[in-house]
């Protein structure tokens, strides 16, 4: 079966209320078995516009990473992003 992912590209304007965002949304990812494989780190945009922020997490299943974007313990965490930036996420499926 294959893996499925979240892919975020973000734009941060509020460092402390992203950290706040940042941490609830990671005990989400955690009860979700998901597991960070890029959070962060350098970039160099080679095409296209890119974001400064970049993050990739990694699930046993599409059906899981659609599970822990949609859940009530995310919503939560993103209650908390409001008026801290803007991001683009996406649920994708990896190959097999």
């Amino acid at each position: 079966m294959p893996k499925g992912y979240v892919i975020a590209r973000a734009i941060v304007t509020n460092p402390m209320a992203w950290s706040e965002y940042a941490a609830k949304a990671g005990e989400a990812m955690k009860k979700y078995g998901g597991m960070p494989i890029v959070r962060g780190g350098r970039t160099e945009v080679t095409e296209g516009e890119g974001r400064a922020r970049n993050v990739v997490i990694e699930f046993a299943s599409f059906d899981a990473a659609r599970a822990y974007a949609h859940s009530p313990e995310y919503a939560a965490a993103r209650a908390l992003r409001q008026g801290a930036g803007v991001i683009d996420i996406v649920v994708v499926e990896g190959s097999a």
